[in-house]
């Protein structure tokens, strides 16, 4: 496969901050090997991997083919909040890639899940997902923490993307932003699409945007952060980080749609998808799912308090 692009909005970044957020869910490891290879070119020129693009660069990532292999599972611990024959519900852990990716073909939440499941889902299921995303019917981000559902059956599978499609399943997060917000609550609801100088980013009203609605509610001021709960209502890509940024209350630790400058180095989104519910595909009814707030979020929030 073969990736090239200009540098726009990105210029100033380390080269391999933008390559590490334009391939998604690509290990450092990976990337790193890249550009050792000289598989990644900036004006035709083989590139170091510190190097600050400019606008106007031109970058050529050639990837090395790889085969279309089924996932491999692999004995990772899982944090199990709910199982049955027809689904498992996981609290996914900071760091971790939900499938297989480059660089991440065999450390993911899906290698894991097979791992544990220990051939007990449908076989089937291979003809209803993707490849290597057996049973996975949404995602997180891999910096954000919290719950997941996964089919292990096909009328789970087709039940569960039923509902996500209609949007009826309960999903809310919390996070903690920047900034204050003048009401209490309120909802966003404006489109995402694309940006248009940016490839990197989701943007508010972007290119070929998509109906996106954020619910959201105040649940402590900290001085120059708030902390939050937001309900989706859709479910586009980064759609909570785009839409409180769009309205000026960036999730803290956001590499993308935060300040560069980041006073209580979180490494990352402070966001935690910790309340989710749907109805069970067995028609037995709704059934929800609540996990606290991890220790890594706690700790920004202890560090932001101190702040005050």
């Amino acid at each position: 496969m073969i990736l090239e692009f200009t540098i726009g909005q990105e210029a100033g970044e380390r080269l391999d901050v933008i390559l590490a957020e334009l391939i998604e869910d690509a290990s450092r490891s990976y990337t790193q090997k890249l550009f050792e290879s000289g598989k990644i070119l900036v004006n035709k020129a083989p590139a170091k991997k510190n190097y600050k693009a400019e606008e106007g660069d031109v970058v050529f990532v050639d990837f090395p083919e790889e085969k279309d292999e089924a996932p491999i599972p692999s004995d990772i611990p899982l944090d199990i909040y709910h199982e049955d024959d027809d689904l498992i519900v996981v609290n996914k852990p900071r760091g971790m890639v939900v499938h297989p990716a480059q660089g991440h073909k065999d450390d993911t939440l899906v290698n894991a899940i097979l791992y544990h499941v220990g051939g007990t889902m449908d076989a089937d299921l291979t003809d209803v997902c993707e490849k290597d995303r057996p049973g996975i019917v949404h995602r997180i981000d891999k910096d954000t923490s919290g719950l997941l559902v996964i089919a292990k059956s096909v009328r789970a599978y087709e039940s569960l993307s039923m509902q996500f499609r209609e949007h009826t399943i309960t999903r809310v997060y919390t996070a903690l932003t920047y900034n204050g917000f003048k009401e209490d609550e309120g909802t966003v609801d404006v489109p995402i699409g694309r940006d248009p100088i940016n490839r990197l980013k989701r943007k508010a009203d972007g290119i070929e945007a998509r109906h996106a609605v954020t619910h959201y509610r105040v649940l402590e001021r900290i001085g120059k952060y708030t902390l939050i709960e937001a309900r989706l209502e859709t479910g586009r890509t980064h759609q909570i980080r785009v839409h409180m940024a769009y309205l000026g209350n960036p999730v803290v630790g956001d590499p993308l749609y935060g300040p560069k400058k980041d006073r209580l180095k979180a490494e990352g989104q402070i966001l935690h998808a910790g309340k989710l519910g749907f109805m069970h595909p067995d028609g037995s009814g709704y059934i929800e799912f609540d996990v606290p707030l991890p220790d890594y979020f706690l700790g920004v929030i202890e560090k932001a308090k101190r702040q005050v």
